[in-house]
């Protein structure tokens, strides 16, 4: 199976997804986390490198589950940066 390549964005929800999950991990060990989502530490690893930028749905929400997150908040921590849309100029009066 021929995966297509991940756009710069995909790679950047990835890291901040890592990087979340990292902080909300705080002092507890990979494998206790791991354990408690019913995933591996090696899985958990790469999510939070960034080497598994787009984990399954289900894996996110297990460990979510495990760290006290909701998927509300991944959601908004996660998704890219709002795109500022310059205003529509009006058009000068006849």
């Amino acid at each position: 199976m021929v995966r297509t390549p991940l756009t710069p964005e995909e790679r950047e929800r990835g890291e901040r997804l890592g990087r979340l999950l990292r902080e909300a991990r705080g002092g507890r060990s990979m494998a206790e986390v791991a354990a408690a989502a019913g995933i591996s530490a090696e899985t958990l690893r790469k999510i939070e490198t960034g080497r598994a930028p787009t984990p399954a749905f289900f894996t996110v929400a297990a460990l979510t589950g495990a760290l006290g997150l909701s998927l509300d908040e991944v959601l908004v921590r996660c998704a890219a940066p709002p795109v500022s849309v310059p205003a529509p100029v009006a058009a000068p009066a006849a």
